[in-house]
């Protein structure tokens, strides 16, 4: 676990066996102004919340934490006043730096700026609308948001901020299938080179232990989608099919 500072609140922030990162549901809250942290996470799907064991000043502790997906669904429903003048900053040179490293390059700026990159990038777009226009308006702003924003996601990820879209509902399965289909990936889905060209998809290498040697050993690349790579499913997933001639 690594404990962050966003504004002068702690960010405490866990990864799974997949690397991928889970923010304590109780301080993500008090950032985005809900009252608690259930308020929050009652309004997420199953697979963008859990708990996890977290050091605490008492020893290690179960605690309720949340996806970066289950982040962006959050963001999405909050009334916070975002910091618009941290996007740039974050979007452009923080995040990129993150998804590269794990890290942020500088000591005075590390791994926070994850959460702070999701927050800043989507609720300056959506700050000051009212909760009926929440729910129309906002979504078409965070897909600009979403478009502008750095780094990549894997297909459960990608899959959970396309569902996002009143007219797409797809899972990580049927995704997948979706990019064979779409030759954006090969039958053993490993991603076509026109693809990563063009920045739709990225390859991420993957190493396990092996059980009897214990040598590192090369497995099979993670599908990373970029956000251009999202917008582009989207935009696929929902234009109207096109008629027979």
């Amino acid at each position: 676990m690594q404990t962050y500072e966003f504004e002068g609140q702690h960010v405490p922030v866990v990864s799974d066996e997949n690397g991928e990162p889970w923010f304590v549901a109780t301080n993500v809250a008090s950032i985005l102004g809900y009252r608690m942290a259930s308020d929050m996470t009652r309004r997420l799907d199953e697979d963008e919340k859990g708990t996890r064991s977290v050091r605490t000043p008492g020893g290690p502790q179960m605690a309720s934490v949340i996806s970066e997906a289950g982040l962006f669904a959050a963001i999405l429903g909050s009334r916070v006043e975002g910091a618009k003048r941290f996007k740039r900053w974050v979007t452009h040179d923080v995040l990129p730096q993150i998804r590269k490293t794990g890290s942020y390059g500088t000591p005075a700026l590390s791994g926070p700026e994850l959460m702070a990159a999701a927050l800043i990038e989507a609720q300056a777009t959506l700050a000051r609308h009212e909760a009926t226009v929440r729910e129309l308006t906002p979504r078409a702003e965070a897909w600009d948001a979403l478009a502008d924003t750095a780094g990549d996601y894997s297909m459960r990820d990608a899959a959970q901020i396309l569902s996002r879209d009143h007219g797409i509902d797809i899972g990580q399965n049927r995704l997948a299938k979706y990019l064979r289909e779409i030759a954006w990936v090969d039958s053993h889905a490993i991603p076509y080179q026109r693809q990563i060209d063009v920045g739709r998809l990225r390859s991420r290498a993957r190493y396990y232990t092996h059980a009897r040697t214990g040598e590192r050993v090369l497995a099979d690349p993670q599908i990373r989608i970029t956000p251009k790579g999202v917008e582009e499913l989207r935009r696929l997933l929902t234009e109207p099919p096109q008629e027979a001639s």
